[in-house]
């Protein structure tokens, strides 16, 4: 009851949302770093290759935002909330907990990326004797900086928030185009189309594509957070399917581009070096580049923070949203160390998005499959927090659970099959699987319900 009471406090003081405004909230969610930063690591498919994984795999996945986000308007409930009936009062904590690991996981990303830019600042700013860009030095006070400016930015409030969001992407959108027409006079588009990666940096196709699923699925997880206030049902559909598409195009396609076009010009290609500051520096577009570098991330990770601390509310009830929100971007910023302890950005970035591959794409086919096929739509909204309805076998709905575990052996299994990691990748395979298994185990469920 507590959770309910203040579920409704809270949907009380939010505005609905209009077609525009989801447009805009999901433009801004890929309008960031860490989209321009995965185009990067996609370039060691060469421009024509990571163009094919950009424009196969983001669709797809927001496809899957789509349907969740009509999911969050018709029920009127966060993301979390619409994985007790699928797993359980109590099993809805599992989903929860993996989304307060990957937002955080996601915003210490966006700090260690947004990290590099402050270093290049120190460096420009006292010497390279002191600060070497990208060096440790810079990188610590780097992680620092953008933590307090995280902690400012969460503590403004939700109407706040959305308003640096908006300044945000207008400043990176403007950036983008900046760096795009800098990187055409520099580099013919005829050189970047016909580069290709040398044999040390491969990348497999279908490992590419996995990767990159992982990276789009964050989103579909956090989708109905927003959409349950959208005011009709395209503003929770198609505007959020929309504007993700359009944030992720441009700048995973304009971060491998100049990615090429840096590695062309400086006959260096360094997947670690795929960050926009290290980009920017290279083709010499200076400190004013940077700093908006640092406020993107800062915007991007508003939205990644809020996800985080509202899968803890739905953990931990009894816990405001403000004192949840600091507590997760103090985790965040200390997240963001990870890369210096093991040893390369890349390296971790990769592991942690076939992670997120591996949990998140079973756990979104068992949500779906629930809603649209088991329940054909009908969960009863009143039972989200009490009540037998979903309470199954002491609050969790063991079938769900066992059908996500059998599906991440899946995921694991299929990424020691060459032909799949060089062609389809895991992550729909296991998608499919994950839907077909549950809806098999499930057939018999909703006559006990």
């Amino acid at each position: 009851m507590v959770a309910q009471r203040a579920g409704n406090k809270a949907e009380q003081h939010v505005a609905q949302m209009g077609f525009w405004d989801q447009l805009a909230t999901w433009i801004g969610a890929n309008a960031n770093n860490g989209t321009w930063y995965m185009g990067g690591v996609l370039a060691a498919l060469g421009f024509a290759g990571a163009l094919g994984v950009i424009l196969i795999s983001g669709p797809l996945a927001y496809l899957f935002l789509a349907l969740v986000g009509y999911m969050g308007y018709k029920m009127r409930a966060s993301t979390m909330n619409l994985m007790r009936p699928a797993f359980g009062l109590r099993g809805s904590i599992g989903p929860s907990l993996i989304n307060v690991i990957q937002f955080m996981g996601w915003a210490a990303v966006n700090t260690y990326i947004a990290a590099i830019s402050v270093s290049y600042l120190l460096s420009n700013m006292f010497g390279t004797a002191h600060f070497k860009p990208g060096g440790l030095k810079g990188m610590l006070i780097g992680v620092a900086v953008m933590g307090v400016l995280h902690l400012i930015s969460i503590s403004l409030g939700q109407r706040s928030v959305r308003l640096i969001e908006r300044v945000g992407m207008v400043l990176v959108i403007l950036l983008v185009i900046w760096e795009t027409v800098v990187v055409l006079q520099e580099v013919p588009l005829s050189k970047i189309m016909t580069w290709t990666a040398p044999s040390a940096a491969h990348l497999p196709f279908g490992k590419a594509l996995d990767v990159f699923a992982a990276f789009n699925l964050a989103w579909v997880t956090a989708g109905a957070d927003f959409t349950r206030f959208a005011d009709k049902k395209s503003a929770a559909t198609t505007a959020p399917f929309l504007g993700a598409t359009i944030g992720l195009y441009w700048f995973a396609i304009v971060g491998s581009m100049t990615t090429i076009a840096a590695a062309v010009w400086t006959q260096v290609f360094d997947p670690n070096s795929s960050d926009p500051s290290t980009v920017a520096a290279k083709l010499g577009l200076g400190a004013l580049a940077l700093i908006v570098i640092m406020l993107t991330s800062t915007t991007a990770n508003a939205v990644n923070l809020m996800a985080a601390g509202s899968a803890l509310n739905n953990i931990v009830p009894k816990l405001k949203l403000t004192p949840s929100l600091w507590l997760v971007t103090i985790v965040a910023t200390l997240m963001s160390f990870i890369p210096f302890i093991v040893g390369g950005f890349i390296e971790t970035f990769i592991w942690f998005l076939d992670l997120i591959g591996m949990v998140l794409g079973p756990e979104i086919a068992i949500l779906l499959a629930d809603f649209f096929i088991v329940q054909k739509q009908n969960y009863d909204r009143t039972a989200f927090n009490q009540g037998k309805t979903y309470w199954y076998t002491g609050g969790f709905n063991l079938r769900a659970y066992i059908v996500w575990a059998l599906s991440m052996g899946c995921y694991f299994v299929l990424q020691q099959v060459p032909v799949v990691v060089q062609t389809v990748g895991s992550n729909w395979l296991t998608m499919i699987f994950a839907a077909v298994v549950y809806v098999a185990v499930s057939r018999n469920q909703t006559k006990m319900l």
